[in-house]
């Protein structure tokens, strides 16, 4: 029987190359893999996974189907599939149901086929399989043991679930462990949305104003990418903190109304909607580039910029031109959505191979818990966050030092003092 929704089988070939070219550079998902094979982890749980579909993901699914697991797979955001690679999964024999460019209508369609396979455990980029499941189909939580989550915007959602009550199993939140947002967030997103935008445009950073909207891990790996390319950086933000932190790294930070007066390039990576609002399309220079490195396509104000526009052309692949009533053009890229897979593959696959090993892992974690957990939103288990640090480590044949005991127990004391 089809289990399946793609948009062509015949791109497998092309698909399973790419998949294989990534898990060369994905060692601690591949030790992983090799593991699970063995001891069979996942044996009969039922997995359903709401996921941007690219090469990487595909390793970490064979690594869980490997480990046992019953795997169903959707998209996370319409943007980010890529046709080939759910060609290939298919051919291995994964349920995959995502097509590049779907519309609204039948991304929440694949979302509803994934959970019609009644999942044990879900995991989520964004949290609209959760949300979904919540609001629509709250009988098949019955049977979830937990979830997790790899996005800042989708812990968000599930910590404000948790807050109003209306979360109802455990999410372990992988996007907090500190191999993922340290280096996923700042290495990955900070080399792969330049590398969007670059394959979007074809600019040249060199000199370049480039304004960063948010100076969380993904801005920060922004701006220091766009530097390095000779960029000159000016930093938005709203917390003190996070303000001050982009200022003493030697950025201008500025309110982003002022910021749009000089500002070249936009880039928002915050979280939040409407962070380019109305006021500030209004201010903008002609010939403004616009990019989003969040999760959703809420963070610029698509529906106030085409009010605004008196015409709209596509000019370039993932360039749409908006014509302002007064002649000047601002430039959106990739609709609004996730620039890095929007425009190009997202995430090298050595970056996450650290992020998938910790899906892996926490996956285990939640299938071999001896206790059940009560439902909120959990951290990554320290002893899983360093065992990925430890194996990427010795991936790179980098080896470090340890305590010795009499350190340990310096360590556990307070007596010694001066």
């Amino acid at each position: 029987m089809r289990n399946y929704d793609i948009k062509d089988p015949a791109l497998a070939p092309e698909g399973k190359l790419r998949i294989g070219w990534a898990g060369k550079e994905m060692p601690v998902v591949t030790l992983i893999k090799e593991r699970f094979g063995k001891e069979k982890p996942l044996k009969g749980v039922r997995v359903s996974a709401c996921l941007h579909i690219t090469t990487e993901t595909a390793n970490l699914a064979l690594a869980l189907r490997e480990g046992g697991a019953e795997l169903v797979l959707c998209a996370s955001n319409p943007l980010s599939t890529q046709d080939d690679v759910t060609a290939a999964l298919v051919e291995y024999g994964i349920a995959v149901n995502a097509i590049r460019g779907e519309d609204n209508e039948t991304y929440y369609r694949h979302i509803v086929t994934a959970l019609e396979h009644e999942p044990h455990i879900t995991m989520d980029d964004g949290a609209d399989l959760v949300s979904t499941l919540h609001k629509d189909y709250p009988a098949l939580a019955a049977n979830v043991i937990g979830g997790t989550e790899e996005t800042t915007t989708g812990v968000i959602r599930l910590r404000n679930m948790a807050r109003a009550g209306k979360l109802v199993y455990p999410i372990v939140a992988v996007n907090d462990a500190q191999t993922k947002h340290f280096f996923d967030n700042r290495y990955g997103t900070g080399q792969s949305t330049i590398d969007g935008i670059t394959r979007a445009t074809n600019i040249l950073w060199a000199g370049r104003k480039v304004v960063v909207c948010g100076y969380g891990w993904c801005g920060k790996g922004i701006a220091r990418r766009a530097q390095g390319l000779g960029a000159q950086i000016i930093v938005t933000e709203v917390n003190p903190i996070a303000a001050l932190e982009a200022a003493m790294d030697g950025y201008q930070v500025m309110p982003l109304l002022k910021a749009c007066e000089m500002g070249e390039v936009f880039v928002t990576t915050t979280g939040n909607t409407s962070v380019i609002d109305r006021v500030h399309i209004q201010e903008m220079r002609d010939g403004a580039i616009v990019a989003n490195s969040g999760h959703f396509n809420v963070e610029i104000n698509i529906p106030a910029l085409e009010d605004l526009a008196g015409s709209r052309r596509r000019v370039r692949p993932s360039v749409d031109e908006y014509t302002m009533g007064d002649g000047r053009r601002i430039y959106l890229l990739g609709e609004g959505r996730l620039i890095n897979l929007a425009a190009a593959e997202g995430h090298p696959a050595s970056v996450m191979d650290m992020s998938f090993a910790n899906q892996a892992l926490c996956l285990e974690y939640l299938a071999g818990a001896k206790t059940k957990l009560e439902p909120g939103v959990y951290p990554v288990p320290d002893e899983i966050d360093r065992e990925v640090g430890r194996l990427k480590l010795a991936s790179m044949n980098i080896t470090i030092d340890s305590l010795t005991e009499e350190q340990k127990s310096y360590l556990a004391s307070w007596e010694e003092g001066t």
